[in-house]
């Protein structure tokens, strides 16, 4: 039994809403079919203590109903019975209301609940209050602590109210950073919270929960949902005049702003935090992110050689074919494919292996165990040596590497190499050439991994190592770096050291790698709040791939379905990191957990990084995630916005599935994508509202369409009150949904009109097909034909939905051309899924021999009268 609204969770209604439509979706027996079930929603709308039933309806003309059942058991035979009704009008002072199912397969049968043949907890409805939102902070947060300074300034989105607030943090002494804690207040009326918490020094990850508030790590971003539908969203800045600042919880439900200071003097420094209330987390998340932009932007310490520098990277063309194989491409790194012992034959060997099981790769990435390092055993203690690479692996140079790589590997377009900021995870080892050349200092750090003291190249020759060694490595045909390792900056533990090295570091780097590499850059282990709020939030230099959160660990069963929540939720935040798009970092096509990953990446709005072990591949996997362009290479179909959690205040521990929205278009004409993952121990059965799907509208109509059967919804509107997908998904079950936008045309085919249904849907097989189309335009010629035109950036199988598919001919109504040649016409065929015309434009491209000439891009026409 399945209700929308959703039972054990919270759902705001609109202040526009003025009733509440439920749905309830039963699974019955067939042989039940004439029993006349009897279904109600009990309530407390008219007082918190009294409950009350509403009395549905069975729906009887609203099927079929878009259903994924990937549980189905053999011998299975159920049919679905559907229930309607309202709750109508507000409560008394818009108090929360809670509700829970009563129901009986007939009237003679015994009442049952839902809750006595499921574990679920009843569900809340918050409705939105209509009240204009208080400029005063006192009415969301309750005793501000006195040592605050508050200022409400404006907001850059709408239904926000936004506060910018400091307080002073104490001056560093010697060696040792001040420290101060200071109480920003209770957050009022609200029922659940989620934070994105500092898991350890490089990494984020959310946190949850219900009434007090006490995560178990300090966190950078908190949200509060209120009972009156509102969001209270909290920022703590960092990177500004050598501040970090971080939310704590004092066990009494209060936000501690907790603040390190590096700088000396007589002037202490200060905390900053924004705060925001508004509509919709969403806003209010948006509008705290903005005005931290503001706070870095004018921030004094963006000075010296970075500013120009930067400014000379932006005014460069920034979408070469360079940068988009590098976003775009299929990327294979070596690190979990090769193991460890890297070498110039275990690499080349790897690439053969890919190459004879027809796998394309774009980008290469070498990571870790190419360097020269000293003789120290333990990996984090080891130090750096010189630039060129290890005699034993690559005993003619990291040059003659990459040579052969290009000259055997014409597909692979970029070649990255790993290296950790510091150098190596041991830094620079004190007795190498590295150390020679440049001056060194030994630093203390945090003893998280490795020893307590390291050395690194000092502030003053910090811009002359990197340009060197990107140097080397540019006229060695590396064009590309994954920096890692870079939370060593905020482990660094003397005062003097951080306030020297941590800005430093990361301007040199950034000016030496934009110099050399342009986009050809991932940052990795990066989510330090220093380096986030400095490096990643401005807008004002290119566009750098940043892993979001921990690693890819394949022998670690309980690790997959957490990494792909854990980089949901932190790209609530890391969306609005203005220079970066989230990697979710590599995975293995072939691991059990393999297509859960893969569906995820594709939704990501990030790369696509493969670390197979040559030779054990998913190639059905592969090709739902890339197509092949016109000129041969292997793309990624990667959607025009970051996905992220639809869902904010869910938890891991809750037992519901998992959604990540993302959209691929302009608004009104483009499509919503949400990703639906079984991120729990148990199988799983939701109803999922056309509401849910990113950028749906208003008076609009729809298609949804599921990737796994290739099903289709009929169409739809938000209006509608059971305009729901049905999935029941297993442990590690996935769905992917798309929403089309319908346009509707009227035809006159021999003085006889018709009205006609029409949506593209994109290259179909594909997880996020609909990110392969370029542009679309669609209208009715004065001779009455439908012309529809669209441009693709791959080959692939088109699929067009007409909405009286079966009455027409293929031969007689429909007319396909490709680069204004007509397609063979055993290329346009009806397609299994009903009024979904099939165009295989790959086939039809290799068939006629076209050649896209300077163009990447596949022009296809398709005329219908």
């Amino acid at each position: 039994m399945n209700c929308e609204p959703p039972l054990g969770q919270t759902t705001v209604v609109p202040v526009t809403k003025k009733s509440v439509d439920f749905v309830v979706l039963i699974d019955a027996d067939r042989s039940s079919r004439g029993q006349n079930w009897e279904v109600e929603i009990w309530n407390n709308f008219k007082k918190e203590e009294q409950w009350d039933a509403l009395s549905l309806t069975e729906a009887t003309d609203t099927f079929p109903m878009l259903s994924v059942n990937q549980c189905k058991q053999p011998g299975q035979d159920l049919h679905e019975r559907c229930y309607i009704g309202s709750l109508k009008g507000l409560p008394k002072e818009l108090r929360p209301v809670h509700f829970t199912i009563r129901f009986r397969s007939s009237s003679s049968n015994g009442w049952r609940w839902v809750n006595e043949q499921s574990a679920v907890y009843d569900g809340e409805l918050c409705y939105q209050t209509s009240a204009p939102l208080s400029e005063h902070l006192s009415e969301y947060i309750e005793g501000l602590g006195p040592y605050l300074e508050v200022r409400c300034t404006a907001s850059e989105t709408p239904e926000t109210t936004l506060w910018s607030i400091t307080t002073p943090v104490a001056t560093a002494e010697g060696a040792k950073s001040g420290f101060t804690d200071v109480k920003l207040g209770l957050p009022k009326n609200y029922s659940k919270w989620f934070a994105l918490v500092r898991l350890w020094s490089p990494w984020l990850a959310p946190r949850h929960g219900k009434g007090r508030f006490f995560p178990d790590k300090d966190s950078i971003l908190c949200s509060f949902l209120r009972r009156d539908g509102l969001h209270l969203v909290l920022l703590a800045v960092s990177g500004v005049e050598d501040v970090l600042t971080v939310f704590k919880p004092d066990g009494d439900g209060n936000v501690i702003v907790s603040g390190r200071n590096d700088r000396s003097g007589s002037k202490p420094g200060l905390a900053r935090i924004v705060v925001a209330v508004g509509k919709a987390f969403e806003s209010a998340n948006a509008a705290i992110m903005y005005h931290a932009r503001k706070i870095i932007r004018g921030d004094v310490s963006l000075t010296g050689e970075l500013r120009p520098g930067l400014e000379a990277m932006t005014e460069r063309e920034p979408h070469t074919a360079s940068s988009e194989n590098w976003y775009d491409g299929l990327t294979f790194c070596t690190y979990n494919g090769l193991g460890m012992q890297l070498s110039e034959e275990t690499i080349l060997d790897g690439l053969d292996v890919l190459a004879k099981n027809n796998i394309k790769i774009t980008n290469l990435i070498i990571d870790d165990n190419w360097q020269s390092l000293d003789d120290i055993q333990n990996q984090y203690h080891r130090g750096w040596v010189d630039f060129e690479a290890n005699k034993a692996g690559f005993p003619n140079g990291l040059k003659h590497t990459v040579t052969r790589i290009r000259r055997g590997h014409s597909n692979i377009k970029r070649i990255a190499v790993w290296h950790a900021l510091f150098g190596y995870w041991g830094g620079i080892s004190p007795t190498g050439n590295i150390a020679k050349k440049y001056k060194t200092v030994e630093v203390r750090k945090k003893n998280v991994r490795g020893s307590d003291t390291i050395t690194v190249v000092d502030e003053e020759d910090v811009q002359r190592y990197f340009n060197d060694f990107y140097r080397f490595l540019s006229e060695s045909g590396i064009d590309s770096v994954k920096t890692d390792v870079q939370f060593m900056l905020d482990d660094l533990d003397d005062a003097n050291d951080r306030r020297r090295l941590i800005t430093a570091y990361q301007d040199a780097w950034a000016i030496s790698s934009f110099r050399e590499f342009s986009g050809g850059i991932i940052s990795c282990m990066s989510q330090a709040p220093q380096i986030m709020f400095h490096s990643q939030l401005p807008t004002d230099r290119p566009r750098v791939l940043v892993r979001n959160s921990d690693d890819f660990f394949p022998l670690v069963a309980a690790s997959h379905p957490w990494h792909i929540f854990c980089n949901a939720h932190n790209s609530l935040f890391t969306q609005h990191l203005g220079n970066i798009l989230p990697d979710w970092d590599m995975f293995q096509t072939s691991h059990p957990w393999g297509k859960f990953h893969g569906a995820a990446r594709c939704l990501s709005g990030g790369p696509i990084y493969i670390t197979d072990t040559p030779g054990v591949h998913d190639m059905s996997l592969i090709h739902q995630m890339t197509a092949q362009t016109t000129r041969g290479n292997t793309v990624i179909l990667r959607p025009d916005t970051i996905g992220k959690s639809t869902q904010a205040y869910i938890g891991f521990e809750e037992y519901k599935l998992l959604k990540v929205g993302t959209y691929v278009g302009t608004q009104r004409t483009g499509t919503g994508i949400l990703g639906v993952f079984n991120a729990t121990q148990a199988s799983l059965t939701e109803l999922v509202n056309i509401k849910e799907l990113p950028g749906v509208l208003d008076g609009a109509e729809y298609l949804v369409r599921a990737h796994s059967t290739g099903q289709v919804s009929r169409l739809m509107t938000m209006e509608q009150k059971t305009a729901l997908i049905r999935l029941e998904l297993p442990l590690r079950g996935w769905e992917i949904l798309s929403a089309y936008p319908i346009q509707t045309f009227e035809l006159a085919t021999n003085n006889v009109k018709s009205s006609l249904n029409v949506a593209i849907l994109g290259l179909l097989g594909k997880m996020t097909g609909a990110a392969a189309i370029v542009s679309s335009d669609l209208y009715v010629e004065s001779n009455g034909r439908l012309r529809v035109q669209t441009s693709l950036k791959a080959l692939g199988v088109l699929g067009l939905y007409v909405s009286d598919l079966r009455t027409r001919s293929i031969r007689d109504h429909f007319l396909v051309l490709i680069l204004g040649k007509v397609v063979p016409v055993d290329t346009v065929n009806y397609g299994d899924v009903e009024n979904v015309l099939e165009i295989d434009v790959e086939r039809a491209w290799k068939e006629m021999e076209l050649n896209s000439g300077w163009s990447n891009e596949v022009g296809v026409e398709i005329f219908i009268r």
